[in-house]
């Protein structure tokens, strides 16, 4: 019986894919994004959550002391982040929602962490999916193995593909991502599912936004034939997680981007004929 670690199954999400959508995130990643809004994803074990702020001090007189499990504390102040789901199990949960999926046009999207790092799970998570007429989708790095992805492919009736540094040398250095392995994924999917696929690109300050790197995504993203991408502007919302994590987060103080950058960005791109969203949809 497969397993894998799931760390969030998000009901009622609107962006990542049409529709109504449960989204599932699975834990654990093989990338270093250092925006990364979901540092509770990369790690491929459990962590626990720390939030000093919810802490009664029924176990101790102070928060570091306090020697409670995160099973037993009262208030959340300590959780464990990531919890082992058979197949079967998730498919339970998904199908609470299918009226909602159904008249909406909604389904589930598989995202991360890197969905592709835990392929075989997801592989009969899908066909499951599939047997109940579910709509599916997949938030990928497409940082992975190509056949294990094209596999899932079969089983997606969307698949959402980040393109982030094209540089080979910066991405290896920021991401830890080889960006000819991602390149090659993405056209391996489109040369089967063009249909199927639309580029994503994070806005990041210092570095997916330098003027370069954006001409070579808009290049890369015509050269594909493709027509529609989503930009993801830089937010700050996930910071408190690395403290509750007790991890560095090195872009505490990047602002994000202004409107008029993104809009900026967007134009350029729809001057290059491209149809773009903010935020995705």
């Amino acid at each position: 019986m497969k397993k894998a670690i799931i760390f969030n199954m998000q009901r009622y999400s609107l962006h990542d894919g049409g529709g109504i959508r449960t989204v599932v995130f699975f834990k654990g990643c093989p990338l270093k994004c250092p925006w990364c809004c979901n540092p509770e994803s990369q790690s491929f074990d459990m962590d626990i959550m720390k939030k000093p702020n919810l802490c009664m001090k029924c176990n101790s007189d102070s928060f570091d002391k306090c020697n409670m499990k995160p099973e037993k504390c009262p208030t959340g102040a300590l959780e464990y982040i990531g919890k082992e789901y058979t197949v079967e199990e998730v498919l339970k949960e998904v199908k609470k929602d299918i009226i909602f999926y159904d008249t909406s046009d909604g389904g589930v999207t598989l995202s991360g962490g890197e969905v592709l790092a835990q392929h075989e799970f997801a592989l009969e998570l899908l066909k499951g999916l599939k047997e109940l007429s579910i709509n599916t989708a997949i938030e990928t790095s497409g940082f992975g193995n190509t056949k294990g992805l094209l596999e899932l492919a079969e089983f997606l009736d969307l698949i959402l593909f980040d393109l982030k540094i094209m540089d080979r040398d910066k991405a290896k250095k920021a991401l830890g991502a080889d960006t000819d392995l991602i390149k090659k994924n993405i056209k391996a999917l489109v040369e089967n599912n063009n249909n199927k696929v639309i580029p994503r690109i994070p806005l990041i300050p210092g570095y997916t936004m330098e003027e370069k790197n954006i001409a070579e995504i808009i290049a890369f993203v015509k050269e594909l034939g493709l027509k529609e991408v989503h930009i993801l502007p830089f937010h700050q919302y996930g910071s408190k997680k690395y403290e509750y994590l007790e991890k560095e987060y090195s872009l505490l103080e990047i602002k994000a981007p202004t409107g008029e950058e993104v809009e900026a960005i967007k134009q350029k791109m729809e001057q290059q004929g491209l149809t773009v969203f903010v935020g995705g949809r």
